[in-house]
């Protein structure tokens, strides 16, 4: 099975118990303190992912880091990542449990690329014409690309809008390209 597969697999078990706990936004928060350790501290991950220290050596220290911290059932969760083995893909976890909890609340991520930057209330209005279109609250993530010229490129999944200044160009290159130049005639006699 693929990791992503797995991971998907693990965080839906995680969404459920959210759901019948203590909710979606504690196990949230505590799947993303975890994904955001492993990623800042490397000593952590090192910890959690190297075979040289046994299991119950690293429950027994994950319980002690975590047991004030997140929910009791969320610890258990994590411990038996841990007794399976699926550790290393605790960040993959937190993506996709992010991911079942936007989709469950009714959000969209998109990526925005733009030329420069945007001010709040220009980000505001985008994002709402977005959700609108996407009949989803969009959530931008804006990335600057001056190469684009102007407009925007929104991507969200598969789906590309492409309004950008430099598509807009080629496309009237292309068509300048196509069209036939009328005939002059040479030296301005007629016939």
């Amino acid at each position: 099975m693929r990791d992503e597969t797995v991971a998907r697999n693990y965080a839906e078990v995680l969404f459920e118990l959210a759901e019948r706990h203590e909710g979606l936004e504690p196990y949230g928060e505590a799947i993303d303190l975890v994904a955001r350790m492993l990623d800042e501290d490397g000593r952590f991950r090192t910890f959690l992912e190297t075979p040289r220290i046994s299991d119950a050596d690293r429950k027994a220290v994950v319980n002690h880091v975590f047991e004030d911290r997140v929910p009791e059932m969320f610890l258990h969760f994590l411990l038996i990542t841990i007794d399976k083995r699926r550790q290393r893909l605790l960040r993959s976890i937190a993506q996709q449990y992010g991911l079942l909890v936007d989709q469950h609340l009714g959000r969209e991520h998109v990526d925005l690329t733009v030329a420069r930057g945007m001010d709040d209330d220009t980000l505001g209005a985008v994002s709402s014409m977005l959700s609108r279109i996407l009949g989803r609250t969009a959530i931008a993530h804006v990335r600057i690309r001056p190469e684009i010229l102007g407009g925007m490129i929104a991507r969200t999944g598969d789906t590309i809008y492409d309004g950008s200044v430099r598509r807009r160009l080629e496309g009237l290159r292309r068509r300048l390209m196509g069209a036939e130049l009328p005939s002059a005639s040479v030296g301005g006699a007629s016939d």
